[in-house]
């Protein structure tokens, strides 16, 4: 569906091109997904693509995360978070860990005053202290020198895997029930929902995979339960502004029903 609505734009550009501004200010009167979550997937085989090596792509895909948080922000999204390094990358080779690990340090060096700048706020989630000290120390800096901006969230998943996260979740309940402050009958959603990592922020409305690839891979299990997904083909380097806003075009298609049914069909 993303790739028609794509299609459809250029063919269209050659009669009335409109400005990205234009397309932004068109999508602002229309509902906007208060929070956007992405699997930034693809940098490797864009690389491949060009006979180039992966931590190449991984450093192109850096900037595509400057372009969609500036994009998102624009729109009025008021959550982006970042799939960036999920509990099992663990898993890949040293060499490319070693630079996944650089990359919050460059891009926040960079962007950091462009973000205060847009008042974005920089924010974390995942397992923080398994993180060498140089990336705790980039992201640091960042969170606390956008702890004042009230602007968009920009909220990386570093060191993330959903099920940890829910495994924890269950065993802080747990310990407050061994010790007496809970009781089981207390368990609910809305008390699971405390304690994630999340819970400050509003669920997802849309979730985005780029590359093709057409899975969840241990990414907010539980926080994705109502959200609207779509899956593109084009590599995370490629994703540019105009497929973030074809995206939310096509979420504002959708006919979000969170179990229930139209009112002419409840007739």
């Amino acid at each position: 569906m993303l790739e028609k609505l794509l299609r459809k734009k250029k063919e269209q550009s050659g009669t009335i091109e409109r400005t990205i501004a234009d397309e932004i200010a068109l999508l602002r009167q229309k509902q906007i997904p208060a929070h956007v979550a992405i699997i930034m997937d693809g940098n490797g085989r864009w690389a491949k693509k060009r006979n180039l090596p992966r931590i190449a792509g991984h450093h192109e895909g850096m900037k595509t995360v400057r372009t969609i948080t500036r994009t998102a922000n624009e729109l009025g999204i008021k959550v982006l978070t970042l799939y960036a390094f999920s509990t099992e990358n663990w898993k890949r080779p040293k060499l490319e860990i070693d630079f996944l690990m650089k990359l919050p340090g460059e891009f926040l060096t960079t962007y950091l005053p462009e973000l205060v700048e847009q008042n974005v706020k920089v924010e974390m989630i995942g397992d923080f202290e398994m993180l060498p000290s140089h990336t705790k120390s980039a992201i640091q800096k960042a969170m606390e020198q956008t702890k004042q901006n009230d602007g968009l969230i920009l909220n990386f998943a570093m060191n993330y895997g959903s099920r940890l996260e829910i495994t924890e979740a269950l065993k802080d309940i747990s310990t407050l029930i061994k010790d007496g402050e809970l009781d089981i009958e207390d368990i609910d959603s809305n008390l699971i929902e405390k304690h994630l990592m999340t819970s400050h922020i509003p669920d997802p409305d849309l979730l985005i995979r780029t590359s093709g690839e057409v899975r969840l891979s241990n990414f907010m299990l539980w926080q994705l339960a109502y959200a609207e997904f779509i899956f593109t083909d084009v590599l995370w380097p490629d994703f540019d502004e105009k497929c973030l806003i074809s995206a939310v075009e096509e979420f504002q298609l959708r006919n979000r029903r969170f179990g229930s049914l139209e009112r002419e069909e409840s007739i």
